[in-house]
């Protein structure tokens, strides 16, 4: 029988050797595993610069509705307080103190013997300035108040008693005005005619006796 003979069999089993050494496998697979991780990273930046860029445009977006809805709010803000100060303005406009009621309700109170000389309306407005929302240190909201005006109305009437007994005709007249209908809606049930002075009795040059006298009357404060 032949005998063969490989005279290379020493190198091939090395090189076999080579092939199945562990070390250059785990370092295969290392790079293999580093190439992986490197692809996996890649891909996370890539998918985070879409993400961050995607929640820009959100923020953008938000911020501009956020600016749209404060917006809205102001304009509510201002819609109220016109609606407000346009409602205060009829309030006044429908129930301001007409003159003209109150020189027909003097024509209709004439008493014989007196005179009305002179009439004086005093009218003053007290204005309260309005308070804004305030927010307390333990975050509570305390509503503030809308502005507000206090109507003051004071009546003087000055006459003069030329009756037969100077003086006698001064309840008379006070009563007849307490008793009109529009004294009593404007004065209410608290207030009254007072007779507020009272000269002493004088002549007129052609000799006649009289005295002077002045009445007040206090209309109830409103506050609108």
């Amino acid at each position: 029988m032949p005998i063969r003979l490989n005279l290379l069999a020493e190198d091939q089993a090395a090189e076999e050797m080579r092939r199945r050494d562990p070390v250059k496998r785990a370092l295969w697979l290392g790079g293999l595993l580093v190439a992986a991780t490197l692809v996996w990273s890649g891909a996370l930046q890539v998918r985070t610069l879409a993400i961050g860029a995607q929640l820009s445009r959100l923020e953008t977006d938000i911020a501009a509705r956020t600016n749209d809805f404060q917006d809205v709010l102001d304009m509510q803000n201002r819609t109220r307080d016109i609606e407000s100060r346009l409602a205060a303005l009829h309030q006044l406009a429908t129930n301001r103190f007409l003159n003209g009621n109150l020189l027909n309700a003097l024509q209709q109170t004439v008493v014989d013997g007196v005179e009305l000389t002179r009439l004086k309306v005093d009218q003053t407005y007290v204005v309260t300035e309005a308070t804004k929302d305030k927010t307390s240190s333990g975050g509570r909201v305390i509503r503030g108040k809308p502005a507000t005006c206090t109507e003051k109305i004071v009546l003087t009437l000055e006459a003069r008693d030329n009756s037969g007994n100077p003086g006698d005709q001064i309840n008379p007249y006070k009563q007849a005005l307490a008793s009109h209908p529009y004294f009593q809606s404007v004065l209410g049930r608290t207030n009254e005619v007072r007779l507020v002075a009272l000269s002493a009795p004088t002549s007129t040059p052609e000799g006649q006796s009289f005295v002077q006298f002045t009445l007040e009357c206090r209309l109830p404060e409103v506050t609108r």
